[in-house]
């Protein structure tokens, strides 16, 4: 919720999402590099400061077919059971163009206080007449703390192949007319 009367004036009322500029993605260190995934459905609701979303993990994508299976069973998202990873702000506190984003996470059925942090743009207008409000912001999770535990140890006592570290990243557009 938003806690100061700036924050309530700046995002006052119901904003509408815009999919077309939103994008929710994710990087994971795997052996040497990190790894990058996004989700294709993205939906987002602000109302009065309070941020909600979600994004179906079935449309995960990443470079390999296989992989994208792998990420959708129950050793990862088990998108069967859990088709959904959804997050519900509790505060949103802006500085200047600032952001912290504190909420819950569930992924797997499995929620977890998280906080995100990134910048807002706007709310400015659009050259079609509406207002338009941005956010970029990123976190860092632990996929163990949400059940996802699959990892393959490296020969010659390399450590786990998979980092638990998982960084997400957000952006989200809204309008009002």
């Amino acid at each position: 919720m938003a806690t100061d009367t700036t924050v309530q004036d700046r995002l006052a009322g119901t904003w509408n999402f815009n999919p077309v500029h939103s994008s929710a993605s994710f990087a994971v260190k795997y052996l040497v590099a990190p790894f990058r995934g996004r989700f294709e459905t993205v939906e987002a609701t602000l109302a009065d400061g309070r941020l909600t979303g979600k994004v179906d993990a079935r449309t995960i994508v990443v470079r390999d077919e296989n992989l994208a299976a792998h990420l959708q069973s129950p050793e990862f998202f088990d998108t069967e059971a859990h088709p959904y990873v959804e997050f519900a702000s509790r505060e949103l506190t802006i500085d200047g163009d600032a952001v912290t984003l504190t909420g819950d996470l569930t992924i797997k059925g499995i929620t977890q206080p998280v906080t995100a942090t990134g910048t807002i743009a706007g709310p400015s207008q659009h050259f079609a007449g509406h207002t338009a409000l941005g956010f970029e912001l990123e976190a860092t999770i632990d996929r163990t703390a949400f059940g996802l535990n699959w990892n393959a140890p490296l020969p010659k006592g390399g450590g786990p192949a998979l980092s638990n570290e998982v960084k997400l990243i957000v952006e989200l557009e809204f309008v009002q007319s």
